[in-house]
């Protein structure tokens, strides 16, 4: 039987899945009104030739490698290894700002007077129990993440509606004018970034090229996908802001305080709030899950090529699962929920520094994309391209540029917040700092280990 070939919905529906997420709806809330005007600035001058970027490399270089491929054609196997590292270990670096969100709002709904460390607690038993769920299946990871996706629709068209809703009944709890939805370096600057951050992942498509009925069809995968993600974004950010002020938006409760606010005290009320707060919640375990197991698997395949250690690409002998991708990764995460514990005073601060930590090294790989974009389209003219940018050279310069630079200041807004105002606040900033150095020396611990490896193999063949 001939393999089934995808078509634009489900390849869209598949970005859909991947970029999408709800534990980050209200940082971009807490920007305030303003916030819609940087939606559409992002739109216009990063998301729009990010997309147009992707589709050429998608149609350009199919394969299941994707940014790897593209990092190592343009610039070498050590920049693909940095990238490989980046990918997997930001998994682990993620889970923790996940699932502090998770006790946060568990708390929030259940048990109000919940202390840090009992909430740290649920963190590190939602690690493992992520670890248990990747290591006994495999076949639930696609299922686990359309189901989640369908739920992440439904809270968010929620938040959108009901906060349309209760500002025909009970007026708009921020002012909506044209003033204040202009894009304005306020208190809510530091956020700013989780909107980059929330727009990427769109090039994850690019594994799925091979199974594409046309790889022409790939500019119309990426910018539907983009265009349903940022209107539900912005939809959702919208409702939230309806009906809360901006000053009362919360990091972690945010989206339980506002579906409280929808739905009100009453019965109905009450159970509206809980039913959809257990969906947003199962949304975070689904978000792990599947991304721990693509990572995962991804890390294994690496380490099977010589990239990454061996015990990274150890698999289950039942279940042929990356048990030693896995592992490692609740290793790391808890980790990295403990050390960023003694440093927080609240579960806000505890969600964000761990949430901006994870948002660099996410980052890193495309710092290298963007570039790896350019001297492709320079040094390798010879590759047909389905889909090219349109534009001369001087125009692909100009993209690339915009696009890494709006990259590279997330990064730098995620470690220094306050740089903006001519401040840094060290507390906050020097763990994150240190993390993300961490975190880099390790990658080129493993670059030289690779290397050194590669060397003695090569003499060995010819002694």
């Amino acid at each position: 039987m001939a393999d089934v070939k995808m078509g634009i919905i489900p390849l869209a529906l598949f970005s859909l899945c991947a970029v999408l997420v709800v534990d980050t709806l209200t940082a971009s809330a807490a920007i305030g009104v303003s916030s819609l005007g940087w939606w559409a600035l992002i739109l216009v001058i990063f998301v729009l030739p990010y997309g147009l970027i992707t589709s050429e490399l998608s149609s350009a270089y199919p394969g299941e490698g994707g940014i790897y491929d593209w990092v190592k054609k343009a610039f070498g196997s050590n920049w693909a290894i940095r990238t490989t590292w980046f990918y997997w270990i930001n998994v682990g670096l993620w889970m923790p700002a996940v699932y502090i969100m998770f006790a946060g709002m568990f708390s929030e709904l259940f048990f109000p007077d919940l202390s840090i460390t009992t909430q740290v607690l649920i963190c590190i038993v939602l690690t493992w129990g992520t670890v248990w769920v990747c290591n006994v299946s495999t076949d639930i990871g696609v299922l686990i993440t359309n189901f989640c996706a369908v739920l992440k629709v439904i809270i968010i068209s929620v938040l959108g509606i009901g906060g349309f809703i209760y500002a025909a009944k009970n007026g708009v709890a921020n002012e909506f004018s044209l003033s204040s939805m202009m894009p304005s370096f306020d208190s809510g600057v530091a956020f700013l970034p989780a909107l980059v951050f929330n727009l990427m992942g769109f090039e994850l498509v690019a594994t799925m090229t091979r199974e594409m009925k046309d790889v022409k069809q790939m500019p119309k995968v990426v910018f539907l996908a983009i265009s349903v993600t940022a209107l539900l974004y912005i939809v959702g950010t919208v409702g939230i802001l309806m009906a809360l002020p901006v000053e009362e938006v919360g990091l972690v409760a945010g989206i339980i305080d506002t579906l409280k606010v929808l739905f009100g005290d009453g019965a109905i009320g009450r159970f509206m709030t809980y039913a959809l707060g257990i969906v947003t919640l199962i949304t975070f375990v689904g978000n792990m899950v599947s991304w721990t197991m693509g990572s995962s698997r991804a890390a294994a395949e690496s380490a099977r090529e010589g990239e990454l250690p061996a015990l990274v690409g150890k698999t289950s002998r039942k279940y042929s699962t990356p048990v030693g991708a896995n592992v490692i990764t609740g290793l790391v995460s808890t980790s990295v929920i403990l050390t960023y514990a003694m440093f927080a005073n609240s579960n806000d601060e505890l969600f964000w520094s761990m949430f901006a930590f994870s948002s660099c090294v996410f980052l890193m790989p495309y710092l290298l994309m963007f570039p790896a974009y350019l001297k492709l389209r320079i040094a390798d003219i010879e590759t047909p391209r389905p889909f090219k940018v349109p534009g001369g050279l001087g125009v692909q310069k100009i993209i690339t540029a915009i696009c890494f630079i709006i990259i590279l200041q997330a990064v730098v807004l995620f470690i220094f917040p306050d740089i903006i105002f001519g401040s840094v606040d060290w507390q906050y900033t020097l763990p994150i700092l240190v993390g993300v150095m961490i975190t880099l020396c390790i990658g080129e611990v493993l670059l030289l280990r690779t290397k050194h490896a590669t060397n003695r193999i090569v003499k060995g063949e010819l002694a």
